[in-house]
């Protein structure tokens, strides 16, 4: 009974040290977060500034503080329009998004047919292309279909190279809905179609919201893609934008800080509302 009692105290003095970490690893941590906000913190702070403060002294404080430039950039129609750009292909793309990977997933998640886990594999082998290694062949089918500097031949190509993505985080939760809750549908006269709308789709919402967030940001991030398709400053989303006000402004440093931390604010928002239906989501994905 000692020798039990005695082996076991060491475990419980233990346990705490384990789930606290050590010192060296939170300096570790606290260097990685430096690392990635320090770019952010000096864009943000250098909107603040002049380029006469940027040129004297390019790792200082605004002295004084200045919103020249970030009212210049908010009262300009440019800004806006690239925000209205962006928000209409990113919008649309996570409609089709959503709709196309739900009614797809559940097909592959609640049918039996042949060539059902070939189909699902396919979609799988989609995450292993990304949209840089068919960009040129993109390009020429979207050209073909006569969408060249047009929002739809963005919105057309995000979705496809995002159902994977989606299809793979759907097909588990489609999965998971429990057989006796479709028979019992069945029984009472609900169609395939009405169970479907009524009961997969409500079960489905933590997954929905998961592939709509991620579908969204990819979206409103996406450079290269409109790179190719846009040619028009007038159609041009947010990040292009931002290439091409940093092109017209380039002696004008701080305003082109400014733009550029406006144009990280969107993305920045809208992650750190959403983060925990991520990550539950993607939680919920790996248990189904």
């Amino acid at each position: 009974m000692t020798a039990a009692v005695a082996t076991a105290a060491p475990t419980k003095l233990r346990s705490p040290r384990m789930r606290t970490g050590t010192p060296a690893v939170y300096f570790v941590a606290l260097v990685v977060i430096a690392l990635m906000l320090g770019p952010v913190i000096y864009i943000i702070v250098g909107g603040f500034r002049t380029n006469s403060q940027i040129t004297t002294n390019p790792a200082g404080l605004p002295d004084p503080w200045v919103l020249t430039n970030y009212i210049g950039v908010l009262t300009e129609g440019t800004f806006w329009m690239l925000v209205l750009n962006s928000t209409i292909v990113a919008v649309a793309t996570t409609v089709g998004v959503i709709v196309l990977g739900l009614m797809a997933s559940y097909v592959l998640a609640r049918y039996s047919f042949r060539g059902r886990g070939a189909l699902y594999a396919l979609f799988a082998a989609g995450l292993m292309f990304p949209i840089t290694v068919a960009i040129t062949p993109l390009y020429i089918v979207v050209r073909n279909l006569g969408l060249i500097n047009s929002l739809g031949g963005v919105i057309l190509p995000q979705i496809a190279f995002a159902l994977p993505t989606t299809i793979i985080i759907l097909v588990p939760f489609l999965r998971a809905i429990p057989d006796e809750i479709q028979e019992a549908a069945f029984i009472d006269g609900c169609s395939r179609l009405g169970f479907f709308w009524r009961m997969v789709v409500p079960l489905a919402v933590p997954g929905v919201i998961t592939v709509g967030i991620l579908a969204f940001i990819g979206s409103w991030n996406s450079y290269l893609l409109p790179l190719f398709i846009l040619n028009d400053n007038a159609s041009f989303t947010l990040p292009l934008g931002v290439q091409a006000f940093s092109s017209q402004y380039s002696v004008d440093t701080a305003k082109v800080l400014a733009f550029t931390s406006l144009s990280m604010i969107p993305a920045l928002v809208f992650f750190s509302l959403f983060e925990r239906r991520i990550v539950g989501g993607l939680t919920g994905a790996v248990k189904g």
